[in-house]
C-alpha cells in the first residue's frame, strides 16, 4: 500500500470504520487514531517498509525511536523480553523485586494507561523502529478506540503523534489533517483526547530506572510503586535535533513539541517580577511590530489589559491547562501570532510535564528573573 493523495476520515465510533483501519494496517498503511495522550499515527509494528512511511510522512529524524502499542500483554512477548535471562537480553535480575518483577508491576498498575516502559527488544523488531538500539519502548493505551484497533489488526502498532516532526502534539483530528493530510490513509476521529500530552517514559533497562520523559503519570505517583526511580529528564536531550545522537525515548529532543511562533518561557521565584519581566517581553515585541500573546493564570491577566496583545487564561487545574496546551498554541499558529509568552510551570505532578513541554517548545531556552 503507498500514500494515497486523499486522506480519509472515519467516524471512531463505527465498529466498521474500525475493522477497515485495521486492515489498512495489516497491508502496510498509516492509520492516524486517539489515545487518551495524543493522537498517534500507526503502522504495523514489525513491517520495517511501513514504519518507514511514518519517519517520511512526519519528517522525522530516523535516529529518533518509536513507541509501539499494545492491545494487551501477549503482544508484549512479540516485542519485549521481559524474562528475566540476560544473556538472552531479557530484563536483568529476575530475583523477587528486580526489574523483571517491576516491570510486571508498573504494567499491572498503569496498564492500560498513559504510561511506556522501555525495555530489551525482541530481534524481530525492526531496527528502524528503535533508531537501531537494543530497547524498546511499549505501552498499552487506555483510549478504547486505539485498543479496539489494535485489537482489530491483531498485531502491535507503532504511533508517534500524528503530527510534522517538532510540531505541537495533534489532540483532534483537525489537527492530524491540518499536518498530514494527503500522507496518511485514515484518520479514525474519535474527539479531542482526554489527557493532551503525552505518556510518561520510564527506562527498565537501567538500575536504578529512569524517568526519561515526564507525562500523564507523575514521578510522584510512580515512586509510590518504584521508590528508587530517578528522575533523568532532561539527561537525553541532543543537542542537535538533525544531529545522529540516539535518544533513550521519543519525545526527547530539544526542539519539541513547537508551535511556529517564538516562546518566550519565563521563570522566576516571585510572581510579580516574573509577571513584570513578561509585560516588559509584551510590550517590547508589540512595539516591534509583532502579534503577541501571553498565557498566563487568571490573577495575572490584568497586568496585560492595557497591552494590545493577546491574553489567554489558563484554567486553575493542571489537568485542564494539559489537555488544552497543544491546541492553544496550534490556535496561536492559525491567528498569526509572532511570539507566545508564558511561565514555566513547576517541577512537580503534572507540572513537571507541562514545564517539560515548554521547554522543548522554546528550545530549551528559558528567561530567568532574579
Amino acid at each position: 500500500m503507498r500514500y494515497t493523495a486523499e486522506t480519509r476520515v472515519w467516524n471512531a465510533d463505527d465498529p466498521d470504520a474500525i475493522a477497515r483501519a485495521a486492515a489498512v494496517l495489516r497491508a502496510g498503511g498509516l492509520v492516524a487514531f486517539p489515545t487518551e495522550t495524543v493522537y498517534g499515527l500507526g503502522a504495523h509494528a514489525l513491517d520495517a517498509e511501513a514504519v518507514a512511511r511514518i519517519f517520511s510522512a512526519k519528517g522525522r529524524p530516523a535516529h529518533n525511536p518509536l513507541i509501539v502499542h499494545l492491545a494487551d500483554r501477549a503482544m508484549l512477548e512479540l516485542v519485549a523480553r521481559t524474562d528475566g535471562d540476560p544473556a538472552a537480553g531479557g530484563v536483568a535480575d529476575p530475583a523477587p523485586g528486580g526489574a523483571a518483577e517491576q516491570a510486571a508491576r508498573l504494567a499491572a498498575a498503569f496498564w492500560p494507561g498513559p504510561l511506556t516502559l522501555v525495555l530489551p527488544r525482541q530481534p524481530q523488531v525492526p531496527a528502524i523502529v528503535t533508531a537501531g538500539g537494543p530497547t524498546v519502548a511499549v505501552r498499552m493505551p487506555a483510549h478504547p478506540v486505539a485498543r479496539d484497533l489494535i485489537r482489530a489488526a491483531g498485531l502491535p502498532v507503532v504511533a508517534p503523534s500524528a503530527n510534522r516532526s517538532t510540531r505541537p502534539s495533534p489532540t483532534t483530528a483537525g489537527h492530524v489533517l491540518a499536518d498530514l493530510r494527503g500522507h496518511v490513509d485514515v484518520v479514525l476521529d474519535g474527539g479531542p483526547t482526554p489527557i493532551g500530552l503525552e505518556s510518561t517514559v520510564v527506562d527498565l533497562t537501567r538500575t536504578p530506572p529512569v524517568l526519561l520523559r515526564p507525562g500523564g503519570v507523575t514521578l510522584e505517583t510512580l515512586r509510590e510503586h518504584r521508590p528508587d526511580l530517578r528522575d533523568g529528564t532532561g539527561a537525553e536531550v541532543p543537542a542537535d535535533a538533525h544531529g545522529d545522537q540516539r535518544p533513550a525515548s521519543p519525545g526527547l529532543l530539544s526542539r519539541h513539541y513547537a508551535p511556529d511562533a517564538e516562546v518566550l518561557l519565563f521563570a522566576g521565584t516571585s510572581t510579580s517580577r516574573v509577571l513584570g519581566a513578561m509585560r516588559d517581553a509584551a510590550r517590547d515585541r508589540r512595539a516591534a511590530g509583532q502579534r503577541v500573546a501571553v498565557l498566563v493564570g487568571g490573577e495575572g491577566a490584568r497586568r496585560f489589559a492595557d497591552l494590545d496583545v493577546e491574553v489567554v487564561v489558563l484554567a486553575d487545574d493542571l489537568q485542564t491547562v494539559a489537555r488544552d496546551l497543544f491546541a492553544t498554541l496550534r490556535t496561536l499558529d492559525a491567528r498569526g501570532i509572532d511570539a507566545v509568552i508564558v511561565r514555566q510551570f513547576a517541577d512537580t505532578g503534572l507540572g513537571r510535564a507541562l514545564a517539560d513541554r515548554l521547554r522543548r517548545a522554546a528550545d530549551g531556552r528559558q528567561i530567568v528573573v532574579a
